[in-house]
């Protein structure tokens, strides 16, 4: 099992900058991939960035530029950094990470971002 704690959230203005961060423990030597997901108001939940543990990131294409994944092994951390934010990055985003058996959810953080 892999427990994840997510903070971070708020409500900024458009243009402005968050950083979100997710702490994972429990089975944390079983994680491979860890990264993070979000969900806007009658959305799908999405994709937003992913680390899968060795070189490789993905970023969705509407956040590329913008958004930074970075993830600490050491401390079982993973966040998120974003800036330039727009009204339409508002959503609940959620941490998670995948073993070779499971993937696991934080509880997720609101961001908003007014205009």
């Amino acid at each position: 099992q892999v427990q994840l704690v997510e903070s971070g959230g708020g409500l900024v203005q458009a243009g402005g900058s968050l950083r979100l961060s997710c702490a994972a423990s429990g089975s944390v030597f079983d994680i491979n991939v860890m990264g993070w997901h979000r969900q806007a108001p009658g959305k799908q939940r999405e994709l937003v960035a992913v680390n899968t543990g060795g070189r490789d990131i993905i970023y969705a294409d509407s956040v590329k530029g913008r958004f930074t994944i970075s993830r600490d092994n050491a401390k079982n951390t993973v966040d998120l950094q974003l800036n330039s934010l727009k009204p339409e990055d508002t959503a609940v985003y959620y941490c998670y990470a995948q073993t070779a058996r499971a993937v696991y959810w934080g509880q997720g953080t609101q961001v908003i971002v007014s205009r």
